[in-house]
């Protein structure tokens, strides 16, 4: 479902469905979640705003497109592939900049839970 949320004034349109006793919410590269029966709150990386050299499944799913090819150059932000869940499209995005190391899944695989998907190579500090 399409959830709207005001803040500041400015709305803001994420994807959202619960599932058993878990509320999935995708926003801007993001995954969080809600448990309902204990109100535990939770943020799954999938997008960019952190230091993480992997992108990683944010929920199970299927990958639907790789954006990237090892050796690739890439930005914080930039997007690395697009994966499929709860009948939903989801865009992941590099969260460093550096180069892609490795790819660890294919068009059309199925990939659970935290899977590793994508290794970048950061780049030095000189």
């Amino acid at each position: 479902m399409e959830v709207k949320v005001r803040i500041d004034g400015v709305d803001h349109k994420a994807q959202a469905q619960l599932i058993q006793g878990t509320l999935w919410v995708h926003y801007n590269g993001r995954v969080f979640t809600q448990e309902t029966s204990t109100g535990r709150k939770s943020r799954k990386k999938g997008g960019a705003g952190g230091s993480s050299d992997q992108v990683m499944a944010p929920m199970p799913g299927k990958v639907t497109k790789l954006l990237v090819a090892v050796g690739a150059a890439i930005e914080p932000g930039q997007p690395v592939l697009v994966m499929e869940a709860m009948k939903m499209e989801y865009t992941l995005k590099a969260e460093i900049a550096g180069t892609i190391d490795s790819i660890n899944c294919a068009v059309g695989e199925q990939v659970a839970l935290g899977k590793a998907l994508v290794k970048i190579k950061p780049v030095s500090d000189k």
